[in-house]
């Protein structure tokens, strides 16, 4: 998921031209390419792939496969190998020649899972286009959800689901993503255009938009891309999927990715996998949400399912700050002293269900995990599992109590905790028992503290 601040964005001319060549299908390449494969496939209880081929498949990928192949509830989908990134950099942005066709296959097997056809104008599959270097790198490259929405398949939508505020309000979010990643259209454009409409007819949040509303701000939308691009907004599925799998590629040597990996010490020859997977739908009203987690606390590495979920969403809106997120756990409710209900409480079999999954996977990969989840319609959905980043205070905690609980070995304790990080624990604190006058409240964003000065620069003359 991505901040839901904006970012600067190339201009939309060049961008449009960086763009259209991305959406060209593969065409011709060396013959040495042929008879690789370059797409594996997972879903429904099996895949291709497994963990232990995250240098291929990258992070992401290489644990959507290890869940589907633990028969946990995973929306099918495929992963382009890393190595397609590698070479898309090494032959002028192209693609192998065999590319295309195993991409087409691999949606054949999508389609048959869930019993919706890619660009279908009757029964519609939409998918997710995510980036997944073998290196966690959070927040850095790029993600496009409910590909395959045009105009003819968004009406499919409505009345598959019987929901046309559903329809519509997907439709607008994937193209205000697009536009953004492939297209380069900022996301500002588009929360112009909605916040001036919410100004207008006295709404303050995005859920009180009737099905109307947001067909007409679909318009407006497509109109701000006419505006920007000077070209219409793609309304071939076929054409929207090459584009958002050149821009993920592309992500890959954006500013904040080559800053990334710099600082993190990620060779650039490791490029990024590309995970394209069947969408699933939090924001499909009330029974319907997307949340993030972790199977111990980050912080303190404390033994408790530990994140925070929105009903009625999209995982966007969950670090967008659009809306205040709920505690999943009735405790963590408590303690936040959050009037609005946890999860535990609101949703309580999928609850269940997150639980018997989180401890499943804490055991088999015999670590701390950081989850993202859906729920559509009651029903939960895995969307990832990664080792979760944590602060040395709960890496010391979590090494030692899995090595207490017989997970880990007390030699594998020791080789948990990065011995630069222990720097943190020698940092200044605050006393946790010293009395303290509350001036604000919020979210927390990192942990630590800091002090200092700050000065806010002025414009001349001002």
């Amino acid at each position: 998921m991505t901040s839901g601040r904006t970012r600067p964005r190339p201009k939309a001319s060049a961008a449009k031209a960086r763009a259209t060549k991305a959406t060209k299908a593969p065409s011709k390449a060396p013959a040495k390419s042929r008879g690789h494969q370059w797409v594996y496939v997972f879903g429904d209880g099996a895949a291709e792939g497994r963990s232990g081929m995250r240098n291929l498949l990258g992070g992401k990928g290489a644990n959507l496969a290890e869940m589907a192949n633990l028969g946990l509830p995973v929306p099918p989908g495929f992963t382009i190998t890393t190595e397609v990134c590698t070479y898309f950099y090494a032959n002028k942005k192209s693609y192998p020649s065999e590319l295309k066709a195993q991409v087409e296959k691999a949606l054949g097997h999508v389609a048959r899972i869930t019993g919706k056809t890619f660009g279908d104008e009757a029964n519609p599959l939409l998918v997710s286009v995510r980036s997944g270097a073998r290196a966690s790198m959070p927040g850095m490259m790029d993600t496009v959800l409910n590909l395959g929405l045009n105009d003819v398949t968004v009406q499919a939508l409505a009345k598959s689901s019987g929901d046309a505020r559903f329809a519509y309000d997907s439709y607008r979010r994937f193209i205000t993503m697009y536009s953004d990643v492939v297209l380069g259209v900022g996301h500002d454009h588009f929360e112009e255009i909605l916040e001036e409409h919410k100004e207008r007819n006295g709404y303050s949040l995005d859920t009180d938009l009737s099905a109307d509303n947001w067909s007409a701000l679909v318009e407006r939308y497509k109109q701000r891309v006419r505006e920007e691009t000077g070209a219409h907004f793609p309304q071939d599925p076929h054409e929207q999927l090459w584009g958002a799998i050149g821009a993920v590629f592309g992500s890959w040597m954006n500013q904040r990715a080559i800053t990334y990996r710099r600082l993190h010490h990620i060779p650039e020859s490791w490029g990024t996998a590309v995970n394209v997977q069947a969408m699933v739908f939090g924001n499909m009203g009330e029974t319907s949400a997307t949340g993030v987690a972790f199977t111990r606390n980050p912080s303190t590495g404390e033994k408790a399912l530990y994140g925070e979920f929105l009903i009625n969403a999209q995982g966007e809106d969950v670090v967008a700050g659009i809306r205040t997120p709920q505690e999943i756990t009735e405790t963590a409710r408590q303690a936040a002293g959050s009037d609005k209900p946890s999860m535990e409480t609101a949703m309580p079999q999928a609850y269940a269900e997150l639980v018997r999954i989180y401890r499943a996977l804490e055991k088999h990969y015999r670590d701390m995990q950081d989850l993202e989840f859906t729920v559509e319609k009651g029903r939960l959905w895995m969307l990832q599992t990664r080792a979760g980043k944590r602060t040395a205070k709960a890496a010391l905690r979590i090494a030692v109590e899995l090595a207490t609980e017989k997970v880990i070995t007390r030699d594998e304790a020791v080789t948990r905790v990065d011995p630069a990080a222990l720097d943190q624990l020698l940092h200044p604190t605050l006393d946790p028992k010293a009395e303290r006058k509350i001036i604000a409240t919020g979210l927390p964003a990192s942990p630590g503290a800091a002090s200092g000065s700050c000065a806010r620069p002025t414009r001349p003359g001002r």
